[in-house]
């Protein structure tokens, strides 16, 4: 586990908690409370130095990839949990969050399609995940062909 503290951290700005797996797990469930959907979390820690998890998501719109990463930053902010940064809010096609232990990707369904972050990170090993039935059930009403 990597710890990334600098002086100016504070009780109330805490990066991390002290296991990435927790964290990594109070974002899949912060992010499936707004449907987030297609869920991966990689254990990346031996393949990286920057940090140990990914937790990688889908939302069917930028307003929706938006809304996703807005509820993940308010629940972990009650468990004093903040980011040390965040990038992609204006377009929220693709928004990255950065909790040091823990990145999170949130991407809209065509941009992850393009960008196939998880076949770069190949080595990784995958935690398993099991989303809810409302998760599964929201992804596949996302993956049928429209009927107009």
């Amino acid at each position: 586990m990597t710890t990334r503290k600098s002086p100016a951290d504070s009780p109330a700005t805490l990066s991390s908690p002290k296991d990435p797996k927790t964290l990594a797990m109070a974002i899949t469930e912060a992010a499936w409370s707004k449907n987030a959907y297609d869920t991966r979390v990689l254990d990346v820690s031996n393949i990286a130095s920057f940090t140990d998890m990914f937790v990688i998501l889908s939302g069917r719109s930028d307003r929706h990839v938006i809304a996703i990463s807005a509820e993940i930053e308010k629940a972990l902010k009650t468990k004093r949990i903040l980011p040390s940064g965040v990038e992609g809010r204006q377009s929220g096609t693709w928004i990255l969050m950065d909790y040091g232990d823990v990145v999170v990707h949130v991407f809209e369904k065509s941009v992850r399609e393009f960008y196939e972050l998880e076949k770069l990170w190949t080595d990784a090993v995958e935690i398993p995940v099991t989303e809810p039935q409302w998760v599964k059930d929201f992804e596949r009403m996302e993956n049928q062909p429209e009927t107009w």
